[in-house]
């Protein structure tokens, strides 16, 4: 996982755009320290012969690097869910391989849902401004977070994203996460739920794959089924392969390019944003 191939290492610089200014601000950049000082932090090391990465705690046990890392993400991701309830605001981890089409989604959403709910988007790359100016243009307020070498988004880039967002009582907030379908299922930002994107390009054999991430999410959308016929996709064998994985799934077929599909989508969204405002009240 992250922790071990490096990504996630507090050191990495991650930064965020502010989507009124364009401004860049650093929002983790901690330095490395030395190993030999006295303090009671934990620390990250590796020792020859041990069998896996580790840390430290105060006391000098030993925690395992993954269950250290996802610790301090998931109390800052039960903070992040408390926050949006305490506003008002659903928030959806929108996660899928590179090239599935989500920000295209996210367009033709923000466009058809225009006077029918009120969408923020945080935007996860590694590198580049490009999907948050396409957000932007679209009509929704947007923010763009840039992980470095980082392959996913943790609670704490979201806690400081919101900050700046600001998104108002009945907001469905978009958490656009980086492409990449295995990092992200084990990282909770906070968010009501995850919703996966895949598209007819890929194949139908990807929820078998990666089947971490297709049990995390509660919503699968197939995108680009207008290429479904070019491509010899086989949907009944794709939502056979979903079911498989997560029985629990519910499956939306789409083509955010030409619009087929996205009457439902967004049908479905604007019934959920109803559901979380009865259950709020």
């Amino acid at each position: 996982m992250c922790g071990i191939c490096g990504c996630a290492d507090p050191a990495n610089e991650v930064s965020m755009t502010d989507p009124e200014t364009g401004l860049k601000t650093l929002i983790r950049n901690e330095h490395e320290h030395e190993h030999g000082h006295n303090h009671a932090q934990a620390h990250d090391h590796h020792h020859e012969g041990d069998d896996a990465p580790h840390v430290h705690g105060p006391g000098g046990e030993v925690i395992s690097l993954e269950t250290a890392i996802l610790g301090k993400n998931n109390e800052i991701a039960t903070r992040n869910r408390g926050w949006f309830e305490g506003r008002g605001v659903i928030a959806l981890n929108i996660v899928s391989s590179p090239g599935s089409g989500k920000t295209t989604l996210l367009e033709a959403t923000i466009r058809r849902m225009r006077g029918r709910a009120e969408i923020a988007v945080i935007e996860g790359d590694q590198m580049t401004s490009n999907d948050a100016e396409r957000i932007r243009e679209a009509g929704a307020r947007a923010i763009q977070i840039n992980t470095g070498a980082g392959c996913h988004l943790e609670a704490d880039m979201i806690a400081s994203a919101v900050k700046s967002l600001d998104p108002a009582a009945g907001t469905i907030l978009m958490i656009e996460n980086v492409g990449n379908l295995v990092c992200p299922a084990m990282f909770d930002l906070g968010e009501k739920m995850k919703i996966a994107v895949i598209s007819t390009t890929e194949g139908e054999d990807k929820p078998t794959k990666y089947p971490h991430m297709f049990r995390a999410v509660d919503w699968v959308v197939i995108n680009k089924m207008d290429l479904a016929p070019h491509v010899d996709f086989d949907e009944a064998s794709c939502r056979q392969n979903i079911l498989d994985v997560n029985p629990k799934a519910e499956i939306l077929c789409v083509s955010a390019r030409t619009g087929d599909g996205m009457d439902a989508w967004c049908s479905r969204l604007a019934n959920l944003l109803k559901e979380f405002a009865r259950a709020g009240a």
